[in-house]
């Protein structure tokens, strides 16, 4: 086991490339134990250097939406009616406090996601 801290890129892709070998492990072993200590190494790199953004509330949305097998009429009465559903996914009005509310129930997308700034399609 020659484990090092992963500092540059070529130390990650060799940490990858040696995972891919190690990866089926038993747990337990001196590999599997390797393959444990690689994945966190691996992990913190990657959250380091190739961080993945949030979806911004609306992208959000829909995502949860098409997780939970529904369709944009669903969210009638919900955060309002159907024009007003579609001007909230078509990015032409804001959330309001209420429909943020409503959502992170219904659809149980934390508030702190819902709450963060997004774009307006201007008319």
């Amino acid at each position: 086991m020659n484990i090092k801290p992963i500092k540059i890129d070529i130390d990650y892709r060799n940490a990858l490339e040696r995972l891919e070998v190690i990866f089926d492990a038993a747990v337990d072993t001196k590999e599997g134990d390797e393959a444990e200590i690689l994945s966190l190494l691996i992990e913190n790199y990657e959250n380091e250097h190739y961080p993945i953004e949030a979806p911004d509330p609306i992208e959000a949305t829909k995502i949860r939406i098409e997780e939970l097998n529904l369709r944009q009429k669903d969210l009638v009465g919900i955060i309002g009616g159907k024009s007003r559903v579609s001007e909230i996914l078509n990015r032409k009005k804001r959330l309001t406090v209420d429909m943020i509310r409503e959502l992170e129930v219904i659809l149980k997308i934390s508030a702190s996601v819902l709450v963060n700034d997004y774009q307006i399609v201007k008319k």
